[in-house]
């Protein structure tokens, strides 16, 4: 259904769906399409669901135009962000509002069997809290606390996730949901992404740090999540940093600066010294009770990764850096290492205009942006032509690829 000067219908809902137009005669003023083919177009979409008529429009003489709008309630997507002690769950709409949300301690370290298998019925039981049903969705986003293989949505020799290497995590899912799109990513991008979709989206460039049990970031250029060829840009946990050669890092190597500044070598350096303190959470329990130990160590940390974060703005040159994770609740102590450091050695056209902020969305970033990630792919031109294609040959009474 592809009109010469390119009007599909998955064309058509991208039109309506951003806003850009509201009626058929914008429609057919855009695309240069003809009153009748638009009409044609935006039926596939109503039978679909996508498109609903949602009020007058401003008459311009005659009958008054019925306004096109998305229909954001004609399915839902599963989202899933999982970290290394903790996760959280939601079913949102297809405009990525979460509709009911599960926050839980979950240890990946269990294993893939356990944990999507608790995941999974989960899922189960957020659908009947919302009121929806297994049939009405449309994709599941996942992110995990590691490097993953973006193609294959495969965990590839994460550190701190014994068992996953390799393991097929689309295809778990799809057993249980019907074979609807999956897609899996490093949980730092799904948080990039989460916070660039809901409050950045005007800023083309952004770092999201996350600063918990590891350290990772996320990075958004051109408005786009940046994977790198093989989906491992952004692992700067375990870049080296000088003077800690004798710090063993839980991936093999020395110095990496999560084995100095993450939450879990932050905990083992207290725990050392007699404070109570086993995660990320903790160190913060400690540094809010006006720990000294804890505050000193935390602001130490800061610069550590302020020095990893220099080297980044004069690379990549963001607008904003987004600092997220457990440790970023540490606020004053955290966040002074980091500016100090990262204004006194990055170039000062860098910094000019750079803002280092907490993450608004906090611990919900995740969810939101494992729910973007899989609308934008499901909610894609190409993917609602091939729907509307279906369709198509279903009323015609056509098999499939027919």
């Amino acid at each position: 259904m592809k009109a010469a000067n390119g009007g599909t219908v998955g064309q058509i809902f991208g039109l309506i769906r951003s806003g850009r137009a509201r009626t058929r005669a914008e429609l057919a003023a855009v695309t240069g399409l003809t009153r009748a083919t638009v009409s044609q177009r935006v039926e596939v979409l109503m039978e679909a669901g996508l498109v609903v008529e949602t009020k007058e429009g401003v008459s311009t003489g005659g009958r008054p135009p019925m306004v096109l709008g998305f229909n954001k309630d004609a399915g839902v997507v599963l989202a899933a962000d999982l970290g290394a002690t903790h996760c959280r769950l939601a079913v949102a709409d297809l405009g990525g509002r979460p509709l009911v949300e599960l926050p839980a301690d979950l240890d990946i370290a269990q294993g893939p069997d356990a944990v999507l298998g608790w995941v999974q019925d989960r899922f189960e039981e957020l659908l009947e809290e919302a009121g929806r049903s297994r049939e009405e969705v449309w994709g599941i986003g996942v992110g995990v606390p590691g490097p993953v293989d973006f193609a294959r949505g495969q965990a590839v020799s994460p550190p701190i996730m014994p068992g996953w290497d390799r393991v097929p995590i689309p295809e778990r899912f799809r057993e249980r949901f019907g074979g609807v799109p999956v897609l899996v990513d490093n949980d730092v991008n799904i948080m990039a992404l989460g916070e660039h979709r809901v409050n950045w989206s005007d800023v083309e460039h952004l770092l999201f740090v996350k600063v918990a049990t590891g350290i990772g970031c996320g990075i958004v250029a051109g408005g786009r999540i940046h994977r790198g060829e093989r989906g491992a840009a952004g692992d700067i946990g375990h870049i080296r940093i000088s003077g800690h050669e004798e710090t063993v890092c839980r991936c093999g190597n020395v110095a990496c600066v999560e084995a100095v500044a993450g939450g879990w070598a932050l905990a083992k350096q207290l725990s050392g010294l007699g404070y109570p303190a086993t995660g990320s959470r903790d160190v913060v329990g400690l540094v809010r009770a006006g720990n000294p130990a804890a505050a000193r160590l935390v602001r130490t940390a800061g610069e550590l990764i302020g020095e990893v974060l220099a080297s980044l703005v004069n690379f990549f040159n963001p607008a904003v850096i987004i600092i997220g994770g457990d440790l970023a609740h540490a606020h004053e102590q955290l966040f002074a290492g980091i500016r100090s450091v990262v204004y006194q050695r990055s170039l000062p056209l860098a910094t000019r205009h750079l803002q280092i902020v907490p993450s608004e969305l906090d611990d919900r970033a995740g969810i939101h942006g494992a729910a973007a990630m899989v609308i934008e792919h499901v909610l894609r031109p190409e993917t609602i032509e091939e729907m509307a294609q279906e369709r198509i040959r279903r009323r015609a009474g056509r098999p499939a690829g027919g």
